[in-house]
C-alpha cells in the first residue's frame, strides 16, 4: 500500500511572540495559550475504506473534509494527490503551515 507525503511551509504560527511550534507543549511559559489535547477520531478500517488524508490545519482552515476528499478522488497516485490539496489550500490563501499525507487503500 503506496503511502506518500508532500509539505509545503507556508507562514509560521507563533505564541506569545515565540514560535508555536509542538516543542512549545512542554514550555510552562506557553501553557496558558496552548492546548495539547488531541483531537482524536477512531474509525475502522476496511473493505470500503479507499483513502486517508491526514494533514495540518494549514489545509482544513481552508477547505472541507468532503473538498478533500473531492480532490483526492480525481487524482489516482498519492503523492499528487497530496501535492494538489496543498496547492489549492495555497491557492484558498492558507495563512497556516500546509502538510498532507494521502494514503490509498485501493488501487
Amino acid at each position: 500500500m503506496p503511502i506518500e507525503m508532500y509539505i509545503i511551509s507556508g507562514d509560521v504560527a507563533r505564541v506569545n511572540g515565540q514560535l508555536a511550534v509542538s516543542r512549545a507543549f512542554g514550555d510552562k511559559n506557553l501553557k496558558s495559550h496552548l492546548s495539547s489535547d488531541p483531537d482524536v477520531t477512531n474509525a475502522d478500517v476496511d473493505a470500503e475504506t479507499d483513502l486517508l488524508i491526514l494533514a495540518s490545519d494549514g489545509l482544513w482552515k481552508v477547505m472541507s473534509n468532503q473538498e478533500a476528499v473531492d480532490i483526492v478522488r480525481k487524482v489516482k497516485d498519492p503523492e499528487k494527490a497530496a501535492k494538489q490539496l496543498a496547492i489549492e489550500a495555497l491557492v484558498r490563501e492558507s495563512k497556516d503551515d500546509i502538510s498532507c499525507i494521502v494514503v490509498r487503500f485501493k488501487g
